[in-house]
């Protein structure tokens, strides 16, 4: 293992993080307590509780979950296209680095900016409502595992992209979507029969009420099968990525 070449490609990628940390920072803060003035106030005057839960507290994990599955992939996915796009990929390919390294390096600072950013919003998130976190452990776990496997994700979209425009097509058009209808602002109890069961196909419900759970024991899945489905995803996540590095698949400029 070269420990020195993960160290840098994942210093590199902090350091471009850090040269725009104000905006990094301030827009999911503003972004989350606008969330909490639309949806909490607006809809947590009409509905008061979600199974015991304050609404405006029972929107947190989701409203986190959301900024993660987010930042996750457009940082790991910009990060890895950057180099393709400005040729300094071949600097990296011509190195004495394994793909191991170069996936340690990227995806690990992708990952270390979006936990960050999740610690981020709950410290905020804590000015407008009262939050527990009934099980600290879960909780760090589901923030880790959900970072790591979305930033594996974005690592995969950056090499698919062949253009700025394709970065956000599937964070945009598939990954928010998904989000907002996968239990951010509500449980999927509240939904009629047959749309419940549509919504469990949607793999973001298994991870928004598997950290939701980790807060309030609160959960529309069972807690186990939430870590199954993330687990599994981060397994696709790494097949895929090894197939990349194995067949070579534009990993050029």
């Amino acid at each position: 293992m070269n420990v020195t070449a993960v160290r840098a490609i994942y210093a590199f990628e902090m350091a471009r993080w850090g040269r725009t940390l104000m905006q990094s920072i301030l827009s999911p803060v503003l972004s989350t307590s606008l969330y909490f003035i639309v949806f909490g106030a607006a809809i947590g005057s009409r509905i008061a509780q979600i199974d015991g839960v304050p609404y405006g507290a029972f929107i947190v994990p989701g409203l986190i979950m959301l900024m993660l599955l987010t930042e996750s992939t457009s940082n790991a996915s910009f990060g890895i296209y950057f180099p393709r796009f400005a040729g300094t990929i071949y600097e990296l390919l011509s190195a004495p680095v394994s793909p191991l390294e170069i996936v340690l390096g990227y995806v690990g600072a992708a990952a270390t900016k979006s936990i960050i950013l999740g610690l981020i919003i709950l410290a905020t998130a804590s000015f407008f409502v009262e939050i527990r976190v009934a099980h600290p452990v879960w909780m760090i776990g589901f923030l880790v595992l959900t970072a790591v496997t979305f930033s594996l994700f974005g690592f995969i979209i950056g090499i698919w992209a062949d253009g700025f425009e394709k970065l956000q097509v599937i964070p945009m058009l598939i990954l928010t979507p998904l989000t907002f209808l996968g239990g951010t602002f509500y449980s999927i109890h509240m939904l009629p029969p047959f749309w419940q069961t549509v919504t469990l196909f949607n793999p973001i419900v298994y991870l928004i009420n598997g950290f939701r759970w980790s807060f309030y024991e609160v959960s529309d899945v069972n807690i186990f099968v939430s870590l199954a489905m993330t687990l599994g995803f981060l397994t696709l996540c790494l097949a895929a990525v090894w197939w990349i590095f194995k067949t070579g698949y534009r990993i050029k400029a």
